[in-house]
């Protein structure tokens, strides 16, 4: 399966509103947004830090603040993240999330739904300008085997199809960010192979400027192409997998080792019985009454 075939469809309508300003940015979501493969000092800067200062068409200078955090799940969404950024009164909010959800034995995409459903909810209607992105699937970016590659792909497809959905019915600007060259383009990807690098979060902020733009917002030049710091060199990328990316696997293996295991064990016995076909079409009924769900 290519990373392309993930359920990013490009029918997903931006529904632009009458453009304005925007003065107050925040930013939601998990890791990706967060920051995770873009290095600076000892935080992490990210795709949404980089295009902050971008949305700002004059002097004046656009109020951030990033509230996603790394192994965030879309109910993290709505409990810890959403009241924080309702208190900013965001004039422009990202809501990037799901891939975590994928990853866990729990997965639930009704659940999910109805989490991802509520925050671009309330957002909007506080009136936030909305952005959204569709995944790429962590099972090929990763390399993993077929038996965890399958049904990661199965789960992300499924995200995607309802990112798509809720974009279309509360009219943010999407960017189909599974369709950038991750795997053509290898630098675009950090040591872990999972999170964009420092020029990756570049990319991603490059093209949710132009999407604005589209969209008839003023804003200030387009970020840079590539950051000013140099590319981290080979050793520098092992140091980091040696040691912050070890910890950062730790604690994230805790909860993730678990139920990518059992997944793997249960798409070899669908296997082993031919019902793959079968589970790819229960997971997109349940997307499916998923989305109906909300009326």
């Amino acid at each position: 399966m290519s990373v392309l075939d993930t359920g990013c469809d490009r029918t997903a309508d931006d529904g632009r509103r009458a453009a304005g300003e925007l003065r107050r940015f925040v930013a939601l979501g998990d890791s990706l947004t967060e920051g995770v493969g873009d290095p600076v000092g000892e935080g992490w800067r990210g795709w949404a830090a980089v295009l902050a200062p971008a949305l700002a068409a004059d002097e004046h200078p656009v109020e951030f603040t990033n509230l996603a955090a790394s192994g965030a799940l879309t109910k993290d969404l709505t409990d810890r993240q959403l009241p924080a950024a309702l208190a900013l009164r965001p004039q422009l909010a990202a809501v990037l999330v799901g891939g975590n959800d994928t990853l866990r034995a729990g997965f639930d995409i009704h659940r999910s739904t109805q989490a991802l459903d509520a925050v671009l909810g309330e957002l909007s209607g506080h009136r936030a300008r909305l952005l959204t992105a569709c995944l790429p699937d962590p099972g090929t970016l990763l390399g993993l085997p077929a038996a965890l590659a399958r049904p990661l792909a199965r789960r992300m497809r499924a995200v995607n199809t309802v990112v798509h959905a809720l974009t279309d019915r509360h009219r943010a600007i999407h960017l189909h960010l599974v369709d950038l060259p991750w795997l053509a383009e290898r630098r675009l990807l950090s040591a872990d192979r999972l999170h964009p690098s420092a020029e990756g979060h570049h990319l991603i902020a490059r093209h949710f400027h132009q999407l604005l733009a589209d969209a008839g917002h003023p804003l200030g030049p387009p970020p840079a192409a590539t950051p000013a710091e140099p590319p981290p060199g080979r050793a520098a990328d092992l140091w980091w997998m040696a040691t912050r990316g070890t910890r950062w696997l730790a604690a994230r293996s805790t909860d993730l080792l678990p139920g990518l295991l059992a997944l793997a064990a249960l798409e070899a016995a669908t296997r082993l019985r031919g019902t793959t076909a079968h589970h790819d079409d229960r997971m997109a009924r349940a997307t499916a009454r998923a989305l109906a769900s909300l009326g």
